[in-house]
């Protein structure tokens, strides 16, 4: 998942050779996640179709304050796209187009969508070489950084002229890193390094048997994602779940059992800022795993003796330094404020958080949960939600640790 899933981004194309790179841009913008609404400048039509914009946006392109061909005259209004937008990109930006967003000359829907915007700006100036070099256009270049515009720097190399030197709009795949880490730098977990464990542990008891439990893996999956798209990097290790996930942002491991859990967890935790042990680890395991499947005997019973697994919070509580952020999960059926508390302090946690099984819409395999989140200081209950939604109450209670 990309940090530019679901934002509403405005693309604003000026009329000049270097519009053709735009739809690269535009396909990179919505392979990415986001909602894109391309403005033309009247001269854009000149360089590029607008049917290439609109099949790849699936949004109408728009150039004129009114729709000519519509009888009923609709309205596009700039203030209604100005608002929609989170981030306006305006590439290519040429001459004409940078001196009216500097004078105000809101002679056509680009501009005129620019002065009412309150969202982030980035313009990609492309001209030739000794336009870019005037001082008219550096001074009205400097005017938009004033403002607090970003100005995405033309590169060098040959130009539409036959000349060579900078004015060249940058390339699509620049711009687009550009806008991610300005995304990155806004949010909560931005450089942060966020370890998740998902699902449940299989101790085997033969080749085709184990012991298990019914946890899907939903919530720390969930978790993952949403610490991905609030900035971290995360590494997600899930024990078997029918879960996935598909986002730059977050490394997988899987793992089958406890014992391995334990090796990746203990391997990665040096490196983590923040923990949240989500997975429904097994306590105990066979004592002895058989190499072979267990034939069915005449005896009517079968035992199987089990010992302890290694306790991963309990130890990762014990080498934790003081600034890392430990998470544990409880689930209870019984004494649960108790015996969550019990569990807080024992393994040396920053916090807790507490499902039941006695609520329903809580607990394994269930889309929703209901949570109360747990310090040494402090006891939050929330409302039964959509795991998605209970994942981003978690994160922004650790982020207020």
């Amino acid at each position: 998942m990309s940090v530019l899933k679901d934002k509403n981004i405005l693309l604003g194309v000026s009329g000049g050779i270097a519009a053709y790179k735009s739809i690269t841009l535009l396909r990179l913008l919505k392979k990415n996640g986001a909602n894109v609404q391309v403005i033309f400048t009247s001269s854009a039509h000149d360089f590029v179709t607008s049917l290439t914009f609109s099949t790849l946006s699936e949004r109408n392109v728009l150039t004129n304050f009114f729709e000519e061909e519509d009888d009923n005259k609709t309205w596009n209004n700039h203030v209604d796209l100005a608002e929609w937008s989170d981030y306006f990109l305006i590439v290519p930006a040429t001459s004409s187009t940078i001196s009216k967003m500097v004078s105000g000359n809101a002679d056509n829907l680009l501009v005129a969508t620019y002065l009412s915007c309150k969202s982030q700006v980035f313009f990609a100036p492309a001209m030739d070489l000794e336009m870019y070099k005037s001082i008219s256009t550096k001074n009205n270049i400097s005017a938009l950084q004033d403002k607090g515009d970003i100005l995405i720097k033309p590169g060098k190399g040959p130009l539409a002229s036959g000349l060579s030197g900078e004015g060249r709009v940058e390339e699509p795949e620049k711009i687009l890193e550009l806008l991610k880490k300005h995304v990155k730098k806004k949010l909560i977990f931005n450089g942060k390094s966020i370890l998740v464990t998902a699902g449940p542990t299989y101790e085997m008891i033969d080749p085709v048997r184990f012991i298990g439990n019914f946890s899907s893996g939903k919530m720390g999956f969930e978790i993952a994602k949403q610490a991905s798209t609030m900035g971290a990097k995360v590494f997600l290790i899930s024990g078997p779940s029918n879960e996935i996930v598909d986002d730059e942002n977050i490394i997988l491991k899987k793992i089958i059992s406890a014992d391995q859990m334990y090796d990746e967890c203990i391997k990665i935790f040096p490196e983590i800022d923040i923990c949240i042990m989500s997975a429904a680890v097994s306590d105990y395991k066979p004592l002895k795993s058989y190499k072979n499947k267990l034939k069915k005997s005449s005896t009517k019973s079968l035992q199987i003796e089990l010992k302890q697994n290694k306790d991963i919070i309990k130890t990762l509580g014990s080498i934790k330094d003081k600034n890392q952020k430990l998470i544990g999960f409880a689930l209870e059926t019984d004494d649960e404020i108790k015996n969550a508390k019990i569990k807080l302090k024992n393994k040396n946690l920053d916090a807790i958080v507490l499902n039941s099984l006695n609520i329903n819409g809580a607990g394994f395999n269930s889309d929703t949960n209901k949570i109360s989140f747990i310090t040494s200081t402090l006891i939050k209950d929330f409302p039964l939600k959509n795991k998605r939604n209970v994942a981003k109450d978690v994160l922004l209670e650790i982020f207020n640790l």
